[in-house]
C-alpha cells in the first residue's frame, strides 16, 4: 500500500519532545526508543511494550495525541530474537556532518552504526506496469529519473570509501527498461562490485521469449556474462488472485533462466494480510519445486507507506512473527517458528572469521526485529517435496553461543591460528551427521567458508540449501529510530550520499521524491526527447492471458502447486 504524503509534514521535522508515554495496565516495558509523529514528523520518546502476547510501540505527540502501533506480533519470538542483538561498529566513513537529529540528517552521518551491506541504485522510475497502489512510477510522479552511467559510477565510488565488499541491487521502477543495462552491469564489475542483483518483475524476459525464445535466452546470457549474479524477482503468490502482476509470466521467466544459465533467483513476495498471507507455504513449495534456478525466497511484510486510518492499517498489517507462524501452519510444521533466527546472528559468524583471519569482515548488524531467516534443504526423493530446516541436524543456537564466546579467545590469544584450528574442529560437535541429508557435509562447507573466506565458498552453501528470509521495512506508524540508525541497506544518490532504506522511502518528501525530482527531467520534456506521446514514458505491458495459459511451460510450472493453494 503506497499513498502520497502531504509535503507540509516537514514543518515539524526534527523537533524533539521529551516525555515518555506511561505504561497501561497489564503491560510489560520491553524497551525505550525514539519514534516520529506520522502527522507532523516530531521526534518523540517511545516505549516498546508487551500486552496480551504482542509487542506495541507507543508515543504521544503534543499536537496529535497518542500514536500506538503493533510492532511485533508475538512477544516470545521477540524475546528470543532480541537476545542475539549485536550492535555495529559504525559506517566506516562519514559522508555528512551531524547537523540534525536522526532520521533527518541521512547521508551517512556520524550516528549511523553500520556500514553499507547492500546499496540500492534506482536506475529509473519508469515502469512497464501501472499498479494502482504505486505512486513511484514516472507518470504518477510527473518526471523521469534516470541517473547517467557516470552518476551511477560515482554512487559506487562513494560506497568504496567504506572499504567493504560492495553488493549492489539495481532497482526502479523497472530497471529492465534501461537500454544500457548491460553496460551498467559491466561498469559495476569494472568498479569492483562483488555482487550484483537485478530487482525486476521479469516481464521483459517473458515478452522476448514469446517473440523469439532464442532472443530472450541470448539477452539473459548477456546479462550473466556481463556480471549479473542474482535476479531478485517479484512474486506475490502462486495464483492469479494473489499475483496478478506476473503470475502468467513467471513460468516463462524461469524457463529463460534455465536455458541461459541464470541459476540464482530469489523470489520476493510482498505479504499483505488478507490478500496473500494464505499462500506463504505454497510460495516456498513453488521455490523448492524450481530450486534448480531458485535459490531462495525473501518475504517482505508490507510497509504501509502514507497516511492511513488505524482500522485500515489493522486490516492489512502483518509482522514477521505473524508470517513465521503462518508458514509453520502452511508447511504442516516442516518449517517451525523455532527454525528462524534474526539477521544479526550472521554477524557472529563474520566476527569469528574476522578474529580467525585478523582482517575486518563484512557484517550485518541490523536491529534484531528488522529481519529473520533460515536455511532449508529440499528433498525431492519419493516423488514429493520435503523441507528440512538446518536446525533439524545442527544445534544452531549452541553453535552461535560457542562462536560468540570463542571469538574473544582468537582476538586475545598469541597463537591465533593454532587456537582457531582447534576451535574449528570443535564445530563438528554441533552437527548431527546421522540426521543430515545424505551427501551433504555441512562441516566441510562451514570449514571452507571460514578458512577460505571467499565469495565462492559461501556460494556452495546457497547452492546446497534454500534460503528463506524476511525483511520488514518500517513505515511512519511503527517507526523506531534505533532501527534506522542500524540499517545497512542504503540508497545511493547522485550527490554522493548513502541514505538508509527506512529513511529514503518513508520520508519520501525529504529523500526519495526530493532527490529524484531534483535530478529528474519533466515528463513532457523526456517524452518528447525519446519519441513518446500523451505523457506516457514507457510502453505498458499488455498480456495475452489465453496464450500464456495454454503452453505446457505454464502448466508444468504450477503443477502440484496451484491445486493445493
Amino acid at each position: 500500500m503506497v499513498l502520497s504524503l502531504d509535503l507540509n509534514l516537514t514543518k515539524r521535522a526534527g523537533e524533539v519532545s521529551l516525555n515518555y508515554p506511561s505504561l497501561k495496565g497489564g503491560e510489560e516495558l520491553l524497551s525505550i526508543t525514539q519514534s516520529v509523529c506520522p502527522y507532523c514528523y516530531r521526534i518523540l520518546p517511545a516505549v516498546i511494550v508487551e500486552r496480551d502476547g504482542k509487542v506495541y510501540i507507543r508515543r504521544v505527540c503534543p499536537e496529535h495525541g497518542e500514536i500506538e502501533e503493533i510492532y511485533y506480533g508475538d512477544v516470545e519470538i521477540y524475546k528470543r530474537f532480541i537476545k542475539w542483538d549485536l550492535e555495529g561498529r559504525g559506517s566506516r566513513h562519514i559522508y555528512v556532518p551531524l547537523e540534525r537529529p536522526c532520521p533527518f540528517n541521512c547521508g551517512l552521518c556520524p550516528l549511523h552504526k553500520n556500514h553499507t551491506a547492500l546499496v540500492n541504485i534506482v536506475l529509473t522510475n519508469r515502469c512497464n506496469l501501472s499498479c494502482w497502489y504505486c505512486f513511484f512510477y514516472a507518470e504518477a510522479a510527473g518526471y523521469v529519473y534516470e541517473p547517467t552511467l557516470e552518476q551511477i559510477r560515482e554512487m559506487v565510488r562513494a560506497v568504496k570509501k567504506q572499504a567493504v565488499t560492495i553488493a549492489v541491487q539495481l532497482t526502479g521502477g523497472e530497471p529492465m527498461l534501461r537500454d544500457d543495462l548491460v553496460d551498467i552491469i559491466k561498469m559495476l564489475k569494472e568498479e569492483g562490485v562483488r555482487h550484483i542483483q537485478l530487482n525486476t518483475n521479469g516481464i521483459r524476459f517473458c515478452e522476448l521469449f514469446m517473440e523469439d525464445p532464442a532472443k530472450a535466452i541470448e539477452f539473459a546470457r548477456e546479462l550473466r556474462r556481463s556480471g549479473l549474479n542474482t535476479v531478485y524477482l517479484s512474486f506475490d503468490g502462486v495464483t492469479p488472485m494473489t499475483n496478478w502482476k506476473n503470475h502468467w509470466e513467471i513460468p516463462y521467466i524461469l524457463e529463460v533462466f534455465r536455458r541461459s544459465g541464470i541459476t540464482s533467483t530469489v523470489l520476493v513476495p510482498t505479504i499483505i494480510k488478507g490478500i496473500n498471507d494464505h499462500e506463504l507455504g505454497q510460495i516456498i513449495r513453488f521455490a523448492a519445486k524450481h530450486n534448480d534456478v531458485v535459490r531462495g525466497v525473501n518475504f517482505q511484510p508490507v510497509s504501509l507507506t502514507g497516511l492511513m486510518k488505524k482500522r485500515e492499517r489493522e486490516k492489512y498489517r502483518i509482522t514477521i512473527p505473524d508470517a513465521i507462524k503462518k508458514i509453520e501452519e502452511q508447511t504442516e510444521g516442516e518449517i517451525s517458528r523455532e527454525d528462524w533466527f534474526p539477521v544479526p546472528v550472521s554477524a557472529i559468524f563474520s566476527r569469528f572469521i574476522e578474529a580467525f583471519s585478523g582482517q575486518f569482515k563484512f557484517e550485518m548488524d541490523n536491529h534484531p526485529v528488522c529481519g529473520a531467516a533460515t536455511y532449508v534443504y529440499v528433498d525431492k526423493s519419493g516423488g514429493r517435496i520435503r523441507l528440512i530446516p538446518v536446525t533439524r541436524f545442527v544445534d544452531v543456537e549452541g553453535l552461535l553461543e560457542y562462536l560468540r564466546e570463542k571469538w574473544e579467545d582468537l582476538i586475545t590469544g598469541s597463537k591465533r591460528i593454532i587456537v582457531g584450528l582447534k576451535l574449528l574442529y570443535s564445530i563438528r560437535k554441533f552437527i548431527d551427521s546421522s540426521k543430515a541429508p545424505k551427501e551433504f557435509d555441512l562441516f566441510k562447507i562451514l570449514l571452507n567458508i571460514i578458512i577460505k573466506r571467499s565469495y565462492e565458498a559461501l556460494a556452495v552453501l546457497h547452492y546446497k540449501m534454500m534460503f528463506i528470509g524476511m525483511m520488514h521495512f518500517m513505515d511512519l506508524y511503527n517507526y523506531d529510530i534505533q532501527r534506522v540508525m542500524r540499517c545497512n541497506i542504503h540508497y545511493g544518490t547522485p550527490d554522493g550520499k548513502l541514505i538508509p532504506f527506512c529513511a529514503f522511502n518513508i520520508f519520501d518528501d525529504i529523500y526519495r521524491e526530493a532527490i529524484q525530482r531534483k535530478y529528474g527531467v519533466p515528463l513532457e520534456e523526456w517524452a518528447k526527447l525519446h519519441g513518446y506521446e500523451g505523457g506516457v514514458v514507457a510502453r505498458k505491458y499488455v498480456r495475452d492471458r489465453q496464450k500464456l495459459e495454454s503452453h505446457e511451460i505454464y502448466k508444468r510450472a504450477y503443477e502440484g502447486i496451484i491445486d493445493r493453494a
